[in-house]
Parts: structure tokens; sequence; C-alpha cells
């Protein structure tokens, strides 16, 4: 009992001290850098996909509301609209979470070069091309896969072959020129 009570105080202890070391690594983000991780996530469309996220919500809101009351319809569409568009600036929250949390991964140094790259003629072809290229690997590599294991398969086939075969060959004659001795024949087992 005394060993559950040390873990469980171990377990706290290391908890706390993880949350006092991610706490303290979050407050030495510098503005510098933290404007260098805006920069960043701007330039590889970080949070791009998250763009529907809040007219998605909103349209599935507008669909059970008028389902249930369809009289109401002017008015929930309205009201949705309405508090949707207010609810749009929480968009800049994201952007916020996303910079610290490549802040925590890149230095300011890194954040810079990631930026410098993607915003350049290369990177910016590389986000519209990359996904395009991507398939393409995979695509590849599953032909590949294919061939390497047909060409596998085939060649331990015809191992197996020769080996299998070379069992089952009589023992040829000796080199000298003698007849191979045949096989005594076996000792009939003894009686009971």
């Amino acid at each position: 009992m005394n060993l559950v009570h040390r873990v469980c105080r171990m377990s706290a202890i290391a908890a706390v001290s993880a949350f006092v070391a991610f706490g303290a690594h979050a407050q030495e983000i510098s503005a510098e850098h933290l404007k260098a991780a805006r920069q960043a996530v701007d330039a590889i469309n970080a949070t791009d996909a998250y763009d529907d996220i809040l007219p998605q919500a909103a349209y599935a809101l507008k669909q059970e509301l008028i389902q249930q009351n369809p009289d109401l319809e002017d008015i929930v569409v309205g009201i949705v609209d309405d508090k949707s568009l207010a609810l749009a600036g929480r968009r800049a929250d994201l952007e916020r979470e996303a910079a610290l949390a490549y802040a925590r991964v890149f230095s300011e140094a890194e954040l810079t070069d990631i930026a410098t790259f993607y915003n350049s003629e290369s990177g910016k072809k590389l986000l519209v091309q990359g996904p395009i290229a991507g398939r393409e690997v995979v695509k590849a590599a599953e032909i590949w896969q294919r061939g390497i294991a047909r060409d596998l398969a085939e060649e331990v086939g015809k191992q197996l072959q020769v080996d299998v075969e070379a069992l089952h060959k009589p023992n040829p004659a000796p080199a000298d020129g003698t007849a191979a001795a045949p096989e005594a024949p076996a000792a009939p087992a003894p009686k009971p």
C-alpha cells in the first residue's frame, strides 16, 4: 500500500513539473519569435484546412433548426448568419494557437527560414503541386511494391524448384568411374 502512495505521489509531482515546465516554456516565447511563427503559419497555410468549420457548423445548425421549426426558416437563417458573423473574429484565436504551437517546436531562425522558403516561388509551387507529386509517389511506390513482390516470388520459386529437383535426383556415379555401391537392404526386424 505504501508503494502505491509513493507511485501516486511521484506521478502527481511529475505531472505538476511537466505543467510548470510547459507553462514556463510558453512564457519564454518572445514577441519576435511569435511574429516569425505567425509568418511561417501564414506562409505554409497551416490553418487553411479549418476555414470551413464555422460555415459548416452554421449550415448544419440551420438545417437542424429548420427541420424542427420549418415555419421559422427565415428567422433561423437570419439569427444563425448574424451569430456566425459575430463569431468569425474568433478565427484569430486559432491563428494565435497555431503560431504558439510552431513557436514551441521551431526556433525563431527556423521559422524565418520556413516563411522565406514558402513565400518564394518554389515554396508556393510546393504548396500547390506537392500534394499532386505526393499522390504520384504513392502510385509509383504501389507499382514498385507489386513488381518487387512478383520478382521475389519468381526468384524464390525458381530456386525452390532447383533445390527440390536436386533432392529427388538419384545419387550420381563417383568421379573415379566405379559404379556406386547399391544400398544395403534394410535388416529384418527381430521377432519378439
